[in-house]
């Protein structure tokens, strides 16, 4: 998240890190850029990128101290692109412009978006395609009106790596240790996986809150009802702080196809052609997104 206000703009990661302390062209973002109330402030979901030192802009929750929380995606999308344009945010750094902000590539989800996302160039590497349902309004966290979606042609990442880049023979999760043993994901309500026993808990030196990952045999698993069941959990290891979330369902579900049966640019090809898909696609904006 970027924040601009009160004369300097900052930076966090997901665990509320700052990551940049820094002046920007953003509105009341640098000492040179103060206009309006001094309350006045904008929120932007960014990804940086190291390579270029470019903010690239997923989506925009406030500007100007206008909220768009509860606007539209198809409209928060307009906003980005249209009030951009009205700073010089997008020029190259300077003295009060530390940074450059640059908008992710949007296209309507169609035959000729879909291909344009897909093979398409980026000034960055990719890391799969973003589909927005056009009408929701923002929500943090997981929602359905927000899918990602890699393969190995637009993603580098597809199947999770562990610390030296490999990846590993069995798949593997991070679920969160709740205080009755439970190992559940990220998800409202969260679904749980497992549990350990108070003895190995006390043994192990656990708490309540600990991100743990483990590794998960493909025997194990099961498919109920589009839900996954894991049979038996091996722990691999207790994460540490950076972590602050434990893996969604969808993501855990995600890994498992991708390692076995994973979802085809051809079937989104395909879906998108059907006559039902068609309808549905005036519904949906996509993004090509990185890492």
């Amino acid at each position: 998240m970027v924040v601009s206000s009160n004369g300097i703009t900052i930076s966090r990661l997901r665990n509320g890190t700052i990551l940049h302390r820094f002046p920007s062209a953003l509105p009341n973002g640098s000492k040179k850029g103060l206009s309006g109330p001094a309350s006045s402030y904008s929120i932007l979901d960014c990804i940086f990128h190291e390579p270029d030192e470019t903010y690239y802009i997923v989506d925009m929750i406030c500007w100007r101290g206008y909220s768009l929380y509860d606007c539209t995606a198809e409209f928060r999308f307009f906003w980005v692109n249209s009030k951009l344009t009205e700073t010089s945010a997008g020029d190259p750094p300077s003295t009060y412009h530390r940074y450059r902000f640059s908008v992710v590539p949007m296209y309507e989800s169609t035959l000729e978006g879909l291909q344009a996302a897909y093979s398409g160039s980026t000034p960055y590497v990719k890391d799969g395609l973003l589909f927005y349902n056009k009408h929701a309004h923002f929500q943090a966290g997981i929602t359905p009106l927000t899918l990602v979606w890699k393969d190995n042609t637009c993603s580098q990442y597809l199947i999770d790596t562990d610390s030296e880049g490999q990846v590993p023979t069995e798949q593997h999760v991070v679920l969160e240790l709740q205080e009755d043993g439970k190992l559940v994901t990220s998800d409202d309500p969260p679904i749980a996986f497992g549990s350990l026993d108070n003895e190995f808990i006390q043994k192990s030196n656990l708490r309540p809150g600990n991100l743990l990952r483990f590794s998960v045999r493909d025997e194990s698993v099961k498919l109920v009802d589009g839900k996954m069941e894991i049979g038996q959990l091996q722990l691999a290891g207790k994460l540490n702080r950076s972590r602050t979330f434990a893996d969604s369902h969808s993501k855990v579900l995600f890994q498992y196809a991708a390692r076995h049966a994973p979802l085809r640019i051809e079937d989104l090809v395909a879906a998108v052609q059907s006559n039902s898909m068609e309808i549905e696609s005036t519904d949906v904006e996509m993004q090509v997104i990185q890492g």
